[in-house]
């Protein structure tokens, strides 16, 4: 009953987070409480998307940014409509486009500042890269139904979370060990006309499973994939920077209703070498393959519907997701040795080991405004859970909700601003380990609970295809709670940064 409890206070927690970020944003509730007619109520629209979401579905939340670093995510404008005669040089675009080949250079470079707390203090830049390469093999070969992708990562400079902060929830999407990667190729094959999908090869979760489409504006990685995914899953899981090969199937039997259900080989770096235990250091360039691990499944649901809100039809998605892992995981706390337990002198040293491992999450995605006369313009919101076990992973529960609003300014109708909550709470289990190591004397504290993170951010266009975003992050209890080397809990870390993307 306490930790149901825990659950609801924490619930109740980010539910008065995206509330105070409604009201910070009074501008939003100006405009809804303007237009306020009688309370919503559910009703299902015709089918009408024209716009593609995050993840390839329809367009659901209206408030999706221009740009993301997250690789679920295709960059809207191209930098080439502003160049002129020198977009397309020698118009090799052009030519390869009618022949079924495109491609697209995306570069995010930013720099960040850690102004306290955390390990310590300090800056950082990092860039990356992606350089992807799509190939309908329709038009290219006469194969009916048939894509090619493939991208490629050149990573660099110095991670902040990794430096400076030790948080659970990375604070910026990009980071990863600087390096040249392979990141996903795959082969896609469509039936039924276009229904249903099969997709084979190496592939990344967080392109297309789990995903918020409100959420794709912040810098934190946690807003991507739900983070309780890359705690707990070895190397991560198969998620940025780590893909890993896989079979998709997705069926979508009306543009409502979509299923899709993955396989993934489910140790993307393999086993460990030596003390080098790092997973991107064991599969530096992302060409491993590796598919002799035990596989992690992974299925999902989404329904996307319309709400009637202040008059005006306004749509939303409600998703609901799985996964099963079929590998072995340590007890945060219990030794292999019955009855012992991992703080205990006496004990072997040897973590418990169970078998398997899953969890569950829902997101409901909802666009709450759209100004008046426009396809794309307004405010949408995000409330998404991820719950696992308590008795053998570091963290049980991972909650995150936000708004967002584009086109908030006049004048500005490209630029997306944004507040989000993150809550990651510390396991039952993780939270007993460190009470007995006090216990047995192996240690004084602190005694890790749960770690929040703050983010508000604005993106601005300036030609596009190219934004400007600056960005603020209160990180409380870094690590949960984590201890500094005075054996102090670390102390709250605000991180600022300022991010530019170029897509071409």
């Amino acid at each position: 009953m306490g930790g149901v409890l825990r659950a609801a206070v924490a619930a109740s927690f980010l539910a008065s987070g995206i509330l105070a970020s409604s009201i910070l944003a009074s501008s939003i509730l100006a405009s809804i409480g303007a237009r306020a007619q009688p309370a919503p109520r559910l009703t299902v629209v015709p089918p009408a998307w024209p716009l593609t979401g995050a993840g390839g579905d329809p367009q659901t939340a209206i408030a999706q940014a221009r740009t993301s670093d997250q690789v679920s995510v295709t960059n809207s404008g191209s930098i080439q409509s502003s160049l002129g005669p020198y977009g397309d040089p020698f118009g090799t675009r052009a030519f390869l486009s009618e022949r079924g080949i495109t491609y697209t250079l995306t570069y995010i470079g930013e720099g960040l500042a850690n102004l306290r707390g955390g390990l310590k203090r300090g800056v950082t830049y990092g860039g990356r890269l992606d350089t992807s390469l799509d190939v309908d093999l329709d038009k290219f070969a006469g194969w009916t139904g048939a894509r090619f992708h493939t991208d490629f990562f050149q990573i660099h400079g110095h991670g902040m979370s990794r430096n400076y902060l030790n948080n659970l929830t990375t604070v910026s999407g990009i980071e990863a060990l600087p390096a040249t990667r392979l990141f996903e190729l795959w082969l896609e094959q469509r039936f039924l006309d276009n229904q249903l999908s099969v997709k084979v090869g190496q592939v990344s979760a967080d392109t297309e499973f789990a995903i918020a489409q409100s959420a794709v504006v912040f810098f934190n990685a946690g807003f991507g994939w739900p983070n309780i995914g890359a705690v707990v899953l070895p190397s991560g899981g198969p998620i940025y920077p780590l893909a890993t090969p896989a079979v998709r199937v997705k069926y979508v039997p009306n543009p409502h209703l979509s299923f899709q259900a993955a396989v993934f080989d489910g140790d993307p770096a393999g086993r460990r070498r030596g003390d080098d235990t790092d997973p991107q250091r064991l599969d530096r360039n992302g060409t491993r393959f590796r598919v002799s691990d035990p596989p992690l499944l992974i299925g999902e649901v989404a329904y996307a519907y319309a709400l009637n809100l202040w008059g005006e039809n306004l749509h939303g998605t409600a998703t609901l997701g799985g996964w099963q892992h079929f590998g072995g995981f340590d007890s945060p706390r219990l030794d292999s040795v019955s009855g012992r337990l991992l703080a205990d002198p006496e004990a072997s040293g040897i973590a418990r080991r169970f078998r398997g491992d899953r969890g569950v999450y829902g997101i409901i995605d909802q666009t709450l405004y759209r100004e008046p006369d426009t396809e794309d313009e307004g405010a949408s919101a995000f409330l998404r859970i991820s719950k696992v076990p308590g008795d053998r992973n570091l963290i049980d529960l991972y909650l995150d909700g936000g708004i967002a609003y584009k086109g908030l300014l006049p004048g500005r109708p490209n630029d997306t601003t944004a507040l989000g909550v993150i809550y990651s709470r510390i396991s039952p289990s993780a939270r007993a380990f460190d009470r007995d190591t006090i216990l047995f004397g192996q240690g004084t504290g602190p005694i890790r609970s749960s770690e929040v993170v703050i983010e508000a951010t604005y993106q601005a266009e300036v030609v596009p295809g190219f934004t400007i975003q600056p960005d603020l992050q209160f990180v409380m209890r870094p690590g949960g709670g984590l201890a500094d080397e005075n054996g102090r809990r670390l102390k709250n870390a605000t991180v600022m940064g300022l991010r530019a993307t170029i897509n071409y």
